[in-house]
Order: C-alpha cells, then sequence, then structure tokens
C-alpha cells in the first residue's frame, strides 16, 4: 500500500501538476495504517485466522482452509492487497512515462529549465519502477503459491515449494533502501548529513562529559629548577588534571613529590589548588 501511495504521488504530482504537503503525507500515511490494520486484523475476529504455514517456519493466514467464510476472505484479501495495489501502479507509472513522453516531444517546451525537470522525472519514475519490480519478483511467487495452495489441492504444494517464496517474500524490505541509495542523489545527501549530525553530536557529549576520578591523572607539567645563589627560594612544582591546578611549594631542592601518595618524611609544604572559572 506504501507502494501504492507513491505511485499516486508521483502521478498527481506530474500528470495533474498538483502540489503535494505535508499534511497529504500524514493523511495518506494514517489511510496506508488503518486500512493495513484493518484487512491483518479480520483473522483476529473470526474471519479467517492465523496458523503455521506449510514450511512450519512462520505464520500466515490459514490458506488450506475450505471454510466458506475462510475463502471469501482469502480472496478478497488477494484482490485488496495484491492486485487492487499492483493495478494503481501500472495505471500511475504508465500515465507519468506518457506525460513525461509527450512533453519531450513538445518544441515549444524544450527550455533548459523544462529540460532538467523532465530528466528529474523520468529519473524518478524509473527508480520507482524499479521498486515495483522488486516487489512483482518478490510477491508475486508467494502469492502464486498461496492461490495455489487455497483454490487447488494441498498436495500440489510441498514445504520446499513453499519456503522459497516465503523467504522472498520476507527479504523486499531490503531492497528499497538499496535503490534509494544507488539512485537518488537527494538521499545519499541526507543520509550523509544524519550521519554526520549523529557523529558530530557523539562528538560533543563525549567532549563535554566529565571524565571520572579514576581517569584523571595528576601529572607534572613544570618544575622550576634551583641554582646555589637561590638557595632560600622555594621550588615550586605544578601539577593539573581536567578540572584544576595544583602549586605544591616546597624548601628542598630536587625532593621528588607524588601527590598521589603520602608523604612519609619531614618535608613541609604547601599544596594551592585553583580551579578554573
Amino acid at each position: 500500500m506504501t507502494l501504492a501511495a507513491l505511485a499516486y504521488e508521483r502521478y498527481i504530482r506530474v500528470v495533474h501538476a498538483q502540489v503535494v504537503d505535508f499534511p497529504w503525507a500524514w493523511r495518506a500515511i494514517a489511510h496506508i495504517w488503518l486500512y493495513s490494520l484493518a484487512w491483518t486484523g479480520a483473522p483476529l475476529l473470526g474471519w479467517n485466522r492465523y496458523t503455521l504455514e506449510i514450511h512450519r517456519l512462520g505464520c500466515s493466514l490459514d490458506w488450506t482452509s475450505k471454510d466458506p467464510n475462510d475463502a471469501s476472505f482469502i480472496l478478497l484479501f488477494l484482490l485488496a492487497c495484491f492486485f487492487v495495489p499492483v493495478g494503481v501502479m501500472i495505471y500511475c507509472y504508465g500515465n507519468i512515462l506518457y506525460t513525461v513522453q509527450r512533453l519531450r516531444s513538445l518544441q515549444d517546451l524544450q527550455t533548459v529549465q523544462i529540460i532538467k525537470i523532465l530528466r528529474y522525472e523520468k529519473k524518478v519514475a524509473v527508480m520507482f519502477l524499479l521498486m515495483i519490480t522488486c516487489f512483482l519478483v518478490c510477491w508475486t511467487p508467494y502469492a502464486v503459491v498461496s492461490m495455489m495452495e487455497a483454490f487447488g489441492r494441498k498436495s500440489m504444494v510441498s514445504p520446499t515449494l513453499a519456503i522459497i517464496p516465503s523467504f522472498f517474500a520476507k527479504s523486499s524490505t531490503a531492497y528499497n533502501p538499496l535503490i534509494y541509495v544507488f539512485m537518488s542523489r537527494k538521499f545519499r545527501r541526507c543520509l550523509l548529513q544524519l550521519l554526520c549530525s549523529r557523529i558530530s553530536w557523539l562528538q560533543r557529549n563525549l567532549k563535554e562529559r566529565p571524565l571520572a576520578p579514576t581517569e584523571r591523572p595528576i601529572r607534572p607539567i613544570v618544575v622550576s629548577s634551583m641554582c646555589s645563589s637561590t638557595k632560600a627560594r622555594p621550588k615550586k612544582r605544578v601539577t593539573f588534571n581536567s578540572s584544576s591546578i595544583v602549586f605544591i611549594i616546597t624548601s628542598d631542592d630536587f625532593q621528588h613529590l607524588d601527590v598521589t601518595s603520602k608523604a612519609g618524611n619531614s618535608t613541609q609544604f604547601n599544596v594551592i589548588q585553583v580551579r578554573p572559572l
């Protein structure tokens, strides 16, 4: 249903020259989900039911049931959720390609801007046609096997025959992002912007996050040297961590001080800790 809505959106933009805004998109999304919930919720209310498929690896509708109630649901489900969307896609993109070809044949409209617009619309139409082709390749075998189970003999479909279309159908959601990446420059640009913004956000948070106390070792960066003429002048030892600067003033000439260990001698020193603003 999402692919059918996209086809209709391209149809009204190209053929009827209507502007599609965000309210229209939100309404379309709401209708898609309500339509899908109505059909997928009907088996939960008693119109057909969910059960294991013939290969026993997944759940689906009870295609093999011969009950008239279940058979009616299967028939309407295939029409409303497969054949109708495919018909909408074929009609919309057929009209889009016809309109683009007709506009390209008019000599009076062969301006640079019109040619660029037509080229862009044709590229978008080709991209969506490729999406529809992938959809049909993935779901048509599953629909055929399901109809064989529903309206044919159960012995016609073996578990081995049923599992391959099922896997093809489940893999259909993985192809559209690949098509977007390789065929849509706008999608690639937006994807790169999203990834770059996420990476910069993580880097900014890592820079702003304070380190744990165990990760903030105190290291000396400046140690003043003493000469014989200035023995009365105390030596200054400057250490720092990520949150403050520590000045250790002692009267010994070259006494090694470690602020992380306890001073077990009689050395006299003062510690001045300066925190930045």
